[in-house]
């Protein structure tokens, strides 16, 4: 069935009021950002009439099993710890949160949305459609406190604070001691990720997204629920698409702060073009997405379509290149993932060094963070975000999370590295009552 709503905005939020009840959801939105790329500006995939959950030891080949079962529409997301499967490492830091580390589901009900049109695929779409159509759009007010050492938040409604794995000072010093890898000659580059946390908290998940969504409004939006678990994001990052033959990364490296004056904006954009710091950590993890895509591409087709290109949100700049390949014959689409996973840009360079050192010091497991989430469709294309800007949440114990992370290079400088964290935490600590 196709229609054409009197309210996109309106239809969306009532339909993922709707699916919501469900205990799986998947809702990716590219908030009409222009992307030659994308098959839609938004997916509502609804309910698994089947599914797979998979955790580190033979997920991809459960996941390859899974796909060939069902290969019309599925949609779900990979943890970053399945690093753990792809390569020798392990992961030992607490973990509030218990994801699987790999999910996916055939819907039963799924809504494909393109400019004006919509259209609905189900047993019965009619039902499905007037079912969304009763459906209300209640957006409640819901806040929380944010107390660290250094960031200070306040909230007048709730008394509970989000907790850091880190003080100012402790991250500083952190930092120092990665550079002092770096200058040993370890690594060259790496992102180092800090938590931010709370337990027992009681939140409504979709006014969280609502919000979060109207606040940031990103390329690669995502509204994730998993039984009792939520994926709340925001995110600006594709990890990898395929389409075709062609498989297209675009990792981001370099972020600068919007301002209000138009004239300012610009310098500052210009600024982040020119600076080499940021030049120099864009071309490092550019560098290593080409080697990831050799392992899959035909011979002498990884190339990089646009280096260093900058693109504006609405809370900050970006540094985006774009790096293509033509993918083998004799590979699968589930098969080009793995050789990719995890992202270059939430990893480092040496890729296997970088995730050794950061699992030492970092303080919790990234999880469903720097992980991705995207879908399968029936021509066996596919799209994944990188999972960033993106809140986190169990429901049946309360556990909160969000993590914020930078580039550690020679050149970085450990304080404006923890402003930059603060910087891209501004969206979702607004969205939590809070001010920087």
């Amino acid at each position: 069935m196709t229609i054409t709503p009197p309210n996109i905005s309106i239809f969306k939020q009532k339909a993922l009021q709707w699916a919501s009840v469900f205990d799986a959801v998947c809702y990716l939105d590219s908030n009409e950002f222009t992307d030659p790329y994308s098959k839609f500006d938004t997916l509502i995939a609804v309910g698994a009439r089947a599914e797979v959950t998979a955790y580190t030891g033979d997920a991809f080949e459960q996941l390859e099993t899974f796909r060939k079962d069902n290969p019309g529409w599925i949609t779900g997301f990979f943890e970053y710890d399945l690093k753990n499967e792809v390569e020798k490492l392990s992961s030992q830091n607490p973990d509030g949160l218990e994801f699987p580390d790999l999910y996916f589901f055939a819907p039963q009900y799924l809504i494909v949305i393109k400019g004006e049109t919509v259209e609905i695929i189900a047993d019965d779409p009619q039902q499905m459609l007037e079912l969304i159509e009763h459906s209300s759009v209640a957006v409640s007010s819901a806040s929380v406190a944010v107390s660290d050492p250094s960031v200070a938040v306040s909230s007048p409604s709730v008394g509970v604070s989000l907790q850091s794995r880190f003080g100012r000072q402790e991250y500083v010093d952190t930092v120092e001691e990665i550079r002092g890898h770096i200058n040993r000659g370890d690594i060259y580059v790496t992102n180092f990720c800090q938590e931010f946390f709370a337990d027992g908290m009681q939140i409504n998940p979709l006014t969280i997204f609502f919000q979060l969504n109207q606040i940031s409004p990103n390329p690669f939006a995502t509204f994730f629920k998993w039984k009792n678990n939520y994926i709340m994001g925001a995110s600006p990052e594709r990890f990898l698409a395929k389409r075709g033959s062609k498989l297209i990364s675009q990792p981001i490296k370099g972020t600068a702060k919007r301002e209000a004056d138009s004239q300012t904006d610009e310098l500052v954009k210009q600024e982040l073009r020119n600076h080499p710091k940021e030049l120099q950590e864009n071309v490092m993890i550019v560098d290593l997405v080409r080697n990831d895509l050799t392992k899959s591409a035909k011979q002498g087709t990884v190339k990089t379509e646009d280096l260093f290109g900058i693109y504006s949100f609405r809370h900050v700049h970006q540094m985006i290149s774009t790096v293509v390949c033509e993918l083998r014959d004799e590979l699968s689409a589930v098969q080009a993932i793995k050789n990719s996973f995890p992202m270059g840009s939430m990893t480092g360079a040496p890729k296997v060094s970088a995730m050794q050192l950061m699992e030492h010091y970092e303080r919790s497991r990234r999880g469903v963070y720097s992980g991705a989430v995207g879908y399968f469709s029936p021509d066996d294309d596919f799209d994944f975000n990188v999972v960033i800007r993106t809140l986190l949440y169990n429901s049946v114990t309360g556990y909160l999370s969000f993590h914020v992370g930078s580039a550690i290079t020679y050149h970085a400088e450990a304080e404006k590295e923890y402003e930059e964290c603060l910087l891209k935490a501004k969206a979702i600590l607004e969205v939590l009552g809070g001010v920087l």
